[in-house]
């Protein structure tokens, strides 16, 4: 018996295979779970055109077997099965796919739905085995055949004896090492969780004869029971997907019940979504949004994306390109035939039915979130709460490029409402003379209530988005506009309030303070870039606001990126005309200008404090009230 050598590739190729094509060697019984259920889709598209087969669906399974004692697992299947010169084509050269030629033979390719189209996937069997030997029948042929290898060294084809039409795989595993126990693959547990995590949803029964304890039949009621170890034949997959199903077949506790078991998530999802595409690019998905966020949702080693199946077979767990970063949170599954895979089916090619997948489930997931905010807001809160923010960064992300589709998901503290209120929201309810939408960044809703802007607008009747996160300090400047109404920061940007009689008094009020105005410029120097009359601030003697663009939250955020940062926002300091502090000042200019150097001081840490700004020096602050009060 000669032994022949393989056709295509060299021992180099072979060797690539086995050791770096995959990056999981358990990959190797899903590759070959995989080509079983070929050989029976073959046998079974026979015999739906050829009454003569006598085989129906339910006839059709794959069987696994473990010898512990022989240290061999095997594969069977009672498919096609291969002839001589299938053996020679299909096991002889190595990445040649029967399957594929296969499918290209059929007259309607897009019906036949075969899944092992690389070729390769049988050779994967060489990373946990030192011998491989198949034994397989042609249907409708007497004589089986053998083909053994140990690998590169090529492979023998002998006559055997087998019963029937199929192919038995039988793997000759290696010895165990400090890095690898191969023996594991013998283990009934471990070729249940293979078999659970990878071919769940083969559309053919996996079986396995299993052992389990049971009582005996000479247990009576009242006796302490008696077991035995019995050997069974178990189903070990599921089959039919859920996803594959109608929904209208599926109950809400059946896809509640899936998310449970699928993803280890015993609070109930806020939302579900169903999708069911044909086109140009056919594909089923099952996407869930949680409720609540992982407990390393917001760290480096959270992993999102969704399971990605290719016909009911599991190729990544973490598909993140079906999901763009601000929707990383949400949770599924995909399953396509239309997704170009690399040779070892475990990377993507960026193509452009994975952008439109990618893109169609952006959508989707959309116009959940948008129906869960208008039907069931307390179910969006609940959510926003846990993955608000996760959108925020979305929407302010890559130069505002996704603010179409986020800008109606996210939330703002409302002055006027004291809740959580969309922009759309916030427009519904503005008064017909209000022209902006009003802003103001800081540490707490509380805190910013009480801003004498604030105050001055919520006596006009009109309201003020509070934003208290980091991220909120970016989002007027993404934005810039929503449904054609410009944002104004209620500290630093022109409200277009006043009237011409306002403006003119406020000028005749500025008049009267120039010395007051020019007294605190000198006395407080570099402490702040100006000092400014208001005719905003109601019932407070001063307000310390930024100069120009750079808020003092803004700043606070880039000194915790970098503490060395030059960067600085500059102070204003809002006088009040109308206060009696401020006239107290004025006329301590002319008369007690060492006392009036500490009011203009008291003014200037009062706006500070205001503005949530720390003290420079507090002893001295304390002490200056102290001698004020002398």
């Amino acid at each position: 018996m000669a032994k022949k050598q393989f056709k295509a590739e060299s021992k180099r190729l072979l060797d690539l295979m086995i050791n770096s094509i995959y990056t999981h060697k358990e990959i190797f019984l899903r590759e070959l779970i995989s080509n079983a259920s070929d050989a029976i889709d073959k046998l079974a598209y026979l015999a739906l055109t050829d009454q003569s087969v006598g085989l129906s669906r339910s006839d059709f399974f794959i069987r696994l077997s473990a010898d512990k004692e022989a240290n061999t697992l095997t594969v069977s299947d009672n498919g096609i099965g291969m002839s001589k010169e299938e053996m020679e084509e299909n096991l002889g050269t190595i990445a040649h796919s029967g399957s594929l030629s296969f499918k290209a033979a059929m007259e309607k390719q897009d019906e036949i739905d075969i899944i092992g189209q690389f070729g390769v996937g049988f050779y994967s069997a060489f990373m946990v085995a030192d011998e491989v030997t198949v034994i397989s029948k042609k249907y409708g042929e007497d004589q089986a055949w053998k083909w053994q290898s140990s690998g590169a060294d090529g492979y023998t084809i002998t006559e055997c004896e087998k019963d029937s039409a199929g192919a038995d795989i039988i793997l000759k595993l290696k010895p165990d090492t400090e890095e690898e126990r191969y023996s594991d693959y013998l283990s009934e547990y471990r070729l249940r969780a293979l078999v659970k995590k990878y071919s769940d949803y083969i559309r053919y029964p996996i079986k396995m004869e299993v052992e389990s304890r049971k009582p005996t039949e000479e247990t009576k009621d009242d006796d302490e029971p008696k077991y035995e170890t019995v050997v069974e034949d178990q189903t070990l997959n599921s089959m039919v997907p859920l996803w594959q199903k109608n929904k209208k077949d599926v109950s809400d506790e059946e896809y509640k019940a899936f998310y449970r078991e699928k993803f280890f998530d015993f609070e109930e999802p806020v939302g579900i979504i169903p999708i069911s595409v044909e086109g140009a690019v056919t594909y089923k998905a099952l996407l869930y949004i949680p409720a609540k966020a992982p407990y390393d949702f917001y760290t480096k080693d959270f992993k999102s994306g969704l399971q990605l199946y290719s016909s009911g077979v599991m190729i990544m767990d973490h598909c993140a390109d079906l999901l763009p970063e601000h929707f990383r949170f949400v949770r599924g599954v995909v399953d396509t035939q239309d997704l170009s895979l690399n040779i070892s089916r475990e990377l993507l090619q960026h193509t452009r039915e994975l952008k439109t997948i990618a893109a169609n489930l952006e959508k989707k997931i959309k116009a959940e979130l948008l129906r869960l905010q208008e039907q069931d807001r307390a179910a969006y809160e609940k959510f926003y709460a846990a993955f608000g923010r996760n959108l925020k960064y979305g929407l302010v992300s890559d130069y505002g490029m996704h603010k179409e589709m986020l800008q109606d998901l996210v939330e703002f503290h409302s002055d006027k409402e004291g809740k959580l209120i969309t922009l759309k929201e916030y427009c519904e309810k503005m008064p017909q003379s209000q022209k902006h939408i009003y802003f103001v960044t800081g540490n707490t809703a509380q805190q910013l209530s009480k801003l004498p802007q604030t105050a001055m607008l919520r006596e006009r009747g009109f309201d003020v988005l509070l934003l208290t996160e980091q991220v909120d300090e970016f989002i007027p400047q993404t934005l810039d506009k929503y449904a054609d109404h410009e944002f104004r920061n209620i500290l630093t940007d022109d409200l277009d309030l006043a009237t011409e009689e306002e403006k003119k008094a406020a000028e005749e009020k500025a008049e009267q303070f120039k010395d007051c105005v020019a007294f605190l410029k000198e006395t407080l120097g570099d402490k702040v870039a100006d000092v400014r009359v208001s005719n905003e601030l109601g019932t407070h003697a001063v307000s310390m606001v930024p100069d120009g663009g750079m808020s003092f939250e803004m700043e606070k955020y880039f000194r915790t990126m970098d503490p060395n940062a030059d960067l600085k926002a500059g102070k204003v300091l809002q006088i009040n005309p109308d206060h009696a502090a401020l006239a107290a000042l004025q006329s301590c200019i002319a008369s007690d200008s060492e006392k009036a150097k500490k009011y203009a001081d008291l003014l200037y840490q009062q706006g500070l404090l205001m503005a949530n700004l720390p003290l420079e020096d507090p002893t001295a602050f304390s002490d200056l009230i102290c001698s004020l009060m002398q």
